[in-house]
């Protein structure tokens, strides 16, 4: 019955119009607003829906991958764009001074939208 569903995900945000500032102008993704809501078009005409919360809390885990050829090249272009990728230095997660995380796992970089959930671009294969 499912199986050919066209589903979606949704993620809540705080703040609409920064949301669709964000995802639209920032990061450069298309946005419809329909119904206090945002339907944002992914690559391969994916979708996922933003919608208002007025208690939100973000995500406290990655809500949003975006793979790319180069994570070098997309951490400097989204900073270019005002961008603020995450740094760690943690015993099992460390970045460098860009933000990039590199040798365990894919070479990857973490950043927030307006409403704290986190995002990142990581290397595709």
């Amino acid at each position: 019955m499912l199986k050919d569903s066209n589903a979606f995900s949704g993620f809540s945000v705080d703040d609409i119009p920064a949301a669709r500032e964000f995802y639209g102008t920032t990061l450069g993704l298309e946005v419809a607003e329909i119904e206090d809501m945002l339907d944002i078009t992914l690559g391969a005409g994916c979708h996922v829906l933003a919608y208002p919360k007025p208690n939100h809390e973000p995500a406290t885990f990655t809500i949003l991958n975006f793979p790319v050829a180069d994570v070098d090249a997309a951490v400097d272009e989204l900073s270019g764009r005002g961008v603020a990728f995450e740094r760690y230095d943690e015993p099992d997660l460390k970045t460098d001074d860009k933000g990039i995380s590199r040798g365990d796992g894919p070479t990857i970089a973490w950043f927030r939208d307006p409403a704290g959930n986190i995002l990142s671009v990581l290397e595709a294969p």
